[in-house]
């Protein structure tokens, strides 16, 4: 599926900048890096699925504990089930673990503007844009601007999933 989805992802996947020191380069390297980040306390990855298939990830990232209690998300989705409402579903399970379970405060995506598909995945969900970061993250061999989203626990004391859910 990963390299189905190459040309796909490509453009809204991170990437290291040169001089980097860290493994670099392949969808193994990165599940590595996501397997260290969990056994730290820092991260957590959780699977997609459809009909009891891969089709995706959303990965937590960058966990703070202390004062803060916050966290990144950051998702993907098989370019054959985008549009689906696929990711929105898991985008709002993993908040509400992250709330709930975990208990952080609040969660944060990044999101290349150019990615109409990403922003459609925060609007269904009712995130609030908070900022626009100019060159935010190396992305595809450069640095890239994002917007910058953002939910508390206290906006979905129900839970995002229940919002997400709810007629609007």
């Amino acid at each position: 599926m990963r390299a189905r989805n190459v040309d796909w992802l490509r453009q809204w996947e991170a990437t290291l900048p040169p001089g980097s020191a860290a493994e670099t380069g392949s969808f193994g390297a990165m599940v590595r890096g996501v397997r260290r980040q969990a056994r730290r306390g820092g991260g957590m990855p959780f699977v997609t699925t459809l009909d009891d298939r891969l089709v995706g990830q959303v990965t937590v990232t960058g966990i703070t504990w202390g004062s803060a209690r916050w966290a990144q998300v950051g998702y993907w989705i098989d370019r054959e089930h985008a549009g689906q409402g696929v990711t929105p579903l898991a985008v709002a399970l993993v908040v509400d673990h992250c709330f709930e379970a975990v208990g952080l405060h609040r969660i944060e995506i990044a999101i290349r503007p150019e990615n109409t598909a990403s922003l459609r995945v925060v609007e269904k969900l009712g995130l609030r844009r908070e900022a626009q970061a100019p060159r935010y993250l190396h992305i595809n061999g450069d640095w890239r601007d994002h917007e910058i989203f953002a939910v508390t626990a206290e906006e979905v004391p129900e839970g995002l999933l229940s919002r997400y859910l709810s007629p609007r």
